[in-house]
């Protein structure tokens, strides 16, 4: 396990995962700690190693196929993408960011904020306290952060505007990965929440899987593997922007090939994997739709 970048703290004794954390925000949080180790890494998360020692966490996904090899360097370039999308958003006026099923992330406290940003994360009460002890009254980069104890795969939007969250300000949202473990449904309802929240201006960022890819040598290994311990890929989509506008947003897929950080981190696995390796998921962003 790599080790940690920042001094362990004395009262953040290994313990083990709280009920409620995800499989992949313990992969996320170890490919975090191993790129903060890099000469230049692309995110330099100081919490991660602490994160994995307060869980008993080592290892990653089950299996040992290409998408197991590639899976860290994606999710650094995938940070790094929703990283750069929420500082553009707070940057041109969003300064009001969700962060739904926040599970281990650290953005409040790592990123370059602009003055008056409050940051909220939606997650369940057992992950949100857990984090809160190894982040050791940390200070924030934001203006403000508050957290909100649900799930989202049940009644959250009350409990965030009595949090200060204010519908009537632009918003910017994240969810980076939770999404496609949820089923179509439940989906369809945090999205469906999440519109009715947002004022004009309001944007979005969130990984989806591509439907298309699914059954690929690549991916259908991966998807066997990850079976194993519950974690199927429930959501797919096979057109992101189509699928989007539907729930009222204006979508846009990112071309990984034309992000710099990309490119380095990716380009090694095409001979091993093709281009099926950036065309398996969507990093997706989008602007709420204008009245007609």
């Amino acid at each position: 396990m790599p080790e940690t970048t920042r001094p362990q703290s004395p009262y953040v004794p290994a313990a083990r995962a709280p009920e409620g954390l995800s499989h992949a925000a313990l992969w996320t949080a170890a490919a975090h700690a191993a790129e903060a180790l890099r000469p230049a890494p692309y995110v330099l998360d100081p919490w991660a190693a602490d994160f994995l020692h307060a869980a008993r966490f080592k290892g990653g996904p089950p299996g040992d196929g290409p998408m197991q090899r590639l899976l860290p360097d994606w999710q650094v370039v995938r940070s790094r993408f929703f990283d750069d999308y929420l500082l553009t958003a707070a940057r041109s006026g969003c300064r009001q960011v969700v962060v739904l099923s926040a599970g281990l992330d650290t953005r409040a406290f790592r990123l370059d904020w602009p003055t008056g940003v409050h940051l909220f994360e939606v997650e369940v009460p057992s992950v949100l306290a857990f984090k809160d002890r190894v982040l050791d009254c940390s200070p924030v980069t934001c203006g403000r952060r508050s957290t909100v104890g649900a799930d989202v795969t049940g009644s959250w939007g009350d409990e965030l505007v009595a949090a200060g969250f204010d519908p009537a300000r632009p918003t910017a949202w994240l969810c980076e990965a939770p999404l496609y473990f949820l089923s179509p449904d439940a989906v369809a309802t945090i999205v469906t929440t999440m519109t009715e929240l947002s004022a004009g201006g309001s944007t979005f960022g969130a990984e989806c899987v591509n439907s298309r890819a699914v059954d690929s040598a690549l991916v259908a290994p991966f998807l066997d593997a990850l079976a194993t311990i519950g974690a199927a890929w429930n959501w797919q989509l096979a057109d992101p922007e189509e699928w989007w506008a539907q729930q009222g947003w204006d979508a846009r897929v990112a071309d990984p090939f034309t992000l710099p950080y990309a490119v380095e981190r990716m380009s090694r696995y095409l001979p091993l994997v093709g281009e099926a390796a950036a065309k398996c998921a969507f990093l997706t962003t989008g602007t709420l739709r204008a009245p007609r």
